[in-house]
């Protein structure tokens, strides 16, 4: 299948709305498949849904479920866990693996171009419908085969991703390049994802308020297979692109939300993207807390 875009006018819209959404610094970026050079501050705890709904043609609706738990061990180092699972329409609900990932900075401050380096082990079968990421040929074939076939195929897999961010006047704009080798032989695959966005307001006002612009953040991903090290390209591959937006609430959870587009006909034609985040302030003190007290009980 060749590679093609969709109609102009939606492509134009999509590019527009890329590039201009930064024109539109909250700390957590409104991104579901770019990750930025920001690590999670040592001590915090971070638990989120992550939720996607979509109904590729020719197959059955289905949404996915994943449960993520982000833990920042130091300054330069956060560690993360996912559990998955999925629902599909007219078939079955099925728990489809977890994912253990690491991302480090190598230097110690903010730069022009600030790098990241991330490192993941997953375990997932291939009745997966997360699209954490989207490499090699993955496209919407993957999606029509029921669950009781494709979950007795089990990937081990090991990926890699080079993140690099860059902040100005407020906005961020991020880019990832991705590597994924499959155990089982497969050849390395790749990928991509670039996203920018920006608070609408820089600074708070002087009165405490919910819905005030410091707490909303605008911005764009777009995303993508690159094919593998035997067929690098575009051929065959899959990409999507679409606005986002989260909204932290003071002192609660931060809620996101994209609609997200397929660009190319091996694309799921719409994703619907949520999530919703809240973060424990150092945990780690309150476990350091809890243990000073017992022993002076004692």
């Amino acid at each position: 299948m060749p590679f093609r875009f969709f109609g102009q006018p939606k492509l134009l819209t999509l590019v527009a709305v890329f590039f201009l959404a930064p024109l539109l610094h909250a700390q957590e970026k409104p991104y579901f498949v770019t990750y930025s050079a920001d690590l999670e501050e040592p001590g915090n705890l971070e638990i989120a849904f992550n939720g996607l709904a979509a109904a590729p043609k020719g197959s059955n609706a289905f949404s996915n479920h994943t449960l993520e738990l982000e833990y920042g061990a130091t300054a330069w180092w956060t560690a993360e866990f996912y559990a998955q699972a999925q629902s599909t329409a007219n078939d079955s609900t099925v728990f489809t693996g977890f994912r253990i990932e690491n991302r480090f900075r190598p230097l110690p401050r903010e730069y022009w171009v600030t790098p990241a380096i991330y490192i993941e082990y997953e375990q997932v079968s291939d009745a997966d419908k997360s699209i954490l990421e989207v490499t090699g040929n993955d496209g919407i074939d993957k999606f029509r085969d029921t669950n009781a076939e494709s979950r007795k195929s089990i990937a081990h897999t090991l990926e890699g991703k080079l993140l690099l961010s860059s902040n100005l006047r407020g906005w961020n704009i991020s880019e990832n390049f991705i590597a994924e080798k499959n155990m089982n032989n497969n050849p390395w695959e790749f990928g991509y994802a670039v996203a920018a966005s920006r608070p609408l307001a820089l600074a708070g006002g002087v009165t405490r308020c919910i819905f005030c612009r410091q707490n909303f953040a605008l911005g764009a991903e777009i995303y993508g297979g690159l094919g593998t090290r035997y067929a690098f390209g575009f051929r065959d591959t899959s990409h999507y692109a679409g606005p986002t937006v989260n909204f932290r609430i003071p002192s609660g959870p931060t809620v996101s939300f994209s609609p997200q587009f397929g660009l190319s006909d091996n694309s799921v034609g719409t994703l619907w993207r949520f999530e919703v985040a809240y973060e424990v302030q150092q945990l780690r003190d309150l476990f350091h807390a809890n243990l000073t007290h017992t022993k002076e009980v004692r």
